[in-house]
């Protein structure tokens, strides 16, 4: 199927590592013109090494999405190498673990402007051109945690569901214009964030980061945990031509974790 991705230029947030990676390389093999940030130089130097290997056209701007000078500094960045966002992928990596009593002000106020913060700052930076140009795609990577909380991720659970409620909000208000506003939940992938989110649970359960998996993946219908190409597959259609009748929707790549009807 061709996604009619060809020469759109994308933004993905986070895009050196995990699925940030995935789904920016997904949208180079499909002929888009790439722009990822992230905090380390190095990591973004490789990775857009690693998508011009192979045929593909990638930009690297170093920048923390936690601050707004950031976000629009890499908006802008976009613009000058390849022209207006035409496709939007919010990502971060996922805030502090832990339980309710463990966690500061401070660590609210980091996640919240990790999480929530970045989303609507890239969002209010994209979203004039492309209401000019009366077509878009704003994708945002939460959480199956958005739906059903996970055990010791406080931060997560919340602020990712307050990702999920601004974008379902958002999508009505742009959808006449031809742009379309949509989350995409990973469930537990074979990431850099889950191996070490393993080892934090295993350290503090007195077990093993492969006893971990094994539970994670015990409550999986597939038994098994998702690959990145597999969760950039979904993002890449939501990107689509294809998909320009999808919005405000919230869709798990989970293998079937979540058992809720919606």
């Amino acid at each position: 199927m061709d996604l009619g991705l060809r020469d759109r230029v994308a933004i993905v947030a986070a895009g050196s590592k995990g699925l940030g990676r995935a789904i920016a390389t997904t949208l180079a093999a499909e002929g888009a013109r790439v722009v990822i940030c992230a905090r380390g130089a190095e990591p973004l130097e490789h990775t857009c090494r690693a998508i011009t290997a192979s045929g593909g056209r990638c930009h690297g701007v170093v920048a923390d999405v936690s601050v707004p000078a950031d976000i629009a500094h890499v908006v802008t960045e976009a613009e000058r190498v390849f022209g207006p966002a035409e496709v939007l992928v919010t990502n971060t990596g996922g805030p502090k673990s832990g339980r309710f009593e463990t966690l500061t002000p401070d660590d609210w106020d980091a996640a919240t402007r990790q999480l929530l913060h970045s989303a609507v700052g890239f969002a209010r930076a994209v979203l004039p051109g492309m209401r000019a140009r009366r077509w878009g795609r704003i994708i945002n990577v939460t959480s199956i945690a958005a739906k059903q909380p996970v055990d010791g991720l406080m931060l997560s659970n919340s602020l990712r569901a307050g990702v999920v409620a601004f974008a379902r909000t958002l999508a009505n208000e742009v959808a006449a214009e031809g742009i379309t506003v949509n989350n995409v939940l990973p469930g537990y992938t074979r990431t850099e964030r889950v191996v070490d989110l393993s080892a934090q649970m295993a350290a503090a359960g007195g077990t093993t980061p492969e006893d971990i998996v094994k539970r994670w993946e015990a409550d999986i219908p597939m038994k098994r945990l998702g690959e990145p190409a597999e969760f950039a597959a979904m993002a890449a259609f939501l990107a689509s031509e294809q998909a320009s009748y999808v919005t405000g929707q919230s869709i798990a790549v989970d293998g079937g974790w979540i058992r809720g009807l919606f």
